[in-house]
């Protein structure tokens, strides 16, 4: 069960990971592009409009993506002023705690943004300079926070903890410690 859950973890953060790199590529091609026609084509600038729209579309997209991945490999936020001073079990409850707070903050999330998502999908809203429907941009923080859940809950079951384990743990492609 536990290699079920480590196989499934492994595939969800290549894809996070996979996704987040594509958005970030994509968007900086996009925006040299633009900056090429800008400069040496002015008159056609009008026409690439929706560059600027799309590359916000996926910096969203990044960030929702990337907040899984920063959790996995312990890039979250931690105030340390007093971690030094606790013992191993006052660690465990205190990582806990964390774990379970984060868990019930991202489901609430989650479920927030989908219902967000649904309403801006009832709604038949298109964006301005795509034309295409912007619930999309809407599933980014369901996407996102759901994420964000699921990595806590590893996180708290120590299948997929970087407290525990090191950064260069092999779920992210680096050597097996």
């Amino acid at each position: 069960m536990r290699q079920s859950i480590e196989a499934v973890a492994d595939a969800w953060g290549a894809a996070q990971r996979y996704g987040a790199a594509i958005f970030m590529i994509a968007m900086t091609l996009l925006y040299g592009f633009n900056v090429v026609i800008r400069t040496v084509l002015p008159q056609y600038a009008a026409t690439f409009a929706w560059i600027e729209e799309a590359s916000r579309y996926m910096m969203v997209w990044v960030v929702f993506l990337a907040t899984g991945i920063a959790l996995e490999v312990g890039r979250h936020i931690l105030i340390d002023m007093w971690w030094g001073r606790l013992g191993p079990r006052a660690r465990r409850v205190v990582f806990a705690l964390i774990d379970l707070t984060g868990i019930v903050f991202s489901v609430w999330m989650a479920v927030l943004s989908v219902r967000l998502t649904l309403f801006i999908a009832g709604t038949g809203q298109t964006s301005p300079t795509l034309g295409m429907p912007a619930y999309p941009l809407y599933v980014a923080p369901a996407v996102g926070f759901a994420s964000l859940a699921v990595s806590f809950a590893l996180r708290l079951f120590s299948v997929r903890d970087a407290r525990r384990k090191p950064p260069n743990a092999p779920w992210l492609g680096g050597a097996p410690s």
